[in-house]
């Protein structure tokens, strides 16, 4: 099946789910938009972590029609934002393979998950947050500055219990919603073509967030599928943009969910301070990746993806 058509499904399960679960209970609408003034709790976003260059127009960047290197949907790799960003960290200097690893570097451990509606690669700079889409976007929109074709990697998942009660367990209504279609979410990551392949390059989680459910700190080239997501079988898909609807979508969540969103929020935040925790325990990231990587044994699994006219695992 196409990318398009099991997105179109997908979506399609999810917002069927969602209206089902609020006309059997139109109560719950009311506690969507709640805010969370009754804890005395309120989402503040953290300062950003980097300071943006200053654009030059003389800088070195080659504008490029070609597929998996032109703008999409939320990701131009042309604006002032990106192309500056893409110079300070070496683009068309750097071998591709090493710039790859600089872009990842920076999407995966400078930028903070947020749940906020979609919008484009230049906003997510400035905000210094956003969704894993947000982040992700960046690592595409860095890699295609640079000339190195990058695209998106998007399944429905399931996900193991620690990173469940961050993202879904903190707020009743997602966890109702979560748990009345089994895997309405749609997760994803990036992928970069070096060295003649396909490298995956997962960006949403920063160290302190792994280390509070005690996972390795991936690496590039390191897949989230089989370690703390789970792809629905049926449901990978290989897209060079972010599909119509998901953005839609996502301010739709926000109009009518302000108050659930905010509570996920509060507990990315909440991860992310037990994480800080468990890595000064350990004596630092590079300490603690290596003690769970000799505790958990084989090197973490990678997946290679062929690319037909349906999406299937390599055997």
């Amino acid at each position: 099946m196409f990318a398009s058509a099991i997105y179109l499904r997908l979506m399609m399960r999810g917002i069927f789910s969602l209206l089902k679960l609020l006309a059997a209970n139109p109560g719950d609408l009311r506690k969507l938009k709640e805010r969370s003034e009754a804890s005395g709790e309120r989402y503040v976003r953290p300062p950003r972590r980097y300071e943006l260059p200053s654009y030059d127009p003389v800088m070195k960047i080659i504008p490029s029609r070609r597929r998996y290197l032109r703008p999409t949907r939320f990701c131009n790799p042309y604006t002032p934002q990106v192309m500056a960003l893409a110079n300070s960290l070496g683009a068309h200097r750097l071998p591709p393979r090493q710039y790859a690893k600089a872009a990842f570097a920076f999407a995966k451990e400078k930028l903070y998950l947020e749940i906020c509606p979609l919008d484009g690669v230049d906003q997510t700079l400035e905000r210094g947050a956003g969704t894993c889409f947000h982040l992700i976007s960046v690592f595409i929109a860095l890699c295609r500055a640079a000339g190195i074709p990058a695209r998106y990697k998007m399944f429905s998942t399931t996900m193991i219990q620690a990173w469940r009660s961050a993202l879904v367990d903190q707020d009743p209504m997602v966890k109702k919603w979560y748990d009345s279609l089994g895997y309405f979410m749609i997760e994803g990551e990036g992928e970069a073509f070096v060295d003649g392949r396909w490298t995956v390059a997962h960006v949403g989680p920063t160290a302190e967030r792994q280390a509070s459910a005690g996972l390795p700190i991936t690496r590039f080239g390191e897949d989230a599928l089989g370690l703390w997501f789970f792809a629905v079988p049926g449901t990978l898909m290989i897209m060079e943009s972010i599909p119509l609807g998901l953005g839609r979508g996502s301010r739709f969540l926000q109009r009518i969910a302000p108050g659930s969103l905010e509570r996920v929020n509060l507990g990315v935040l909440a991860q992310s301070e037990a994480g800080l925790k468990v890595l000064e325990a350990a004596g630092g990231v590079e300490a603690y990746d290596r003690q769970v990587r000799v505790a958990m044994g084989p090197e973490v699994p990678t997946l290679d993806l062929e690319e037909k006219k349906g999406i299937v695992f390599a055997e």
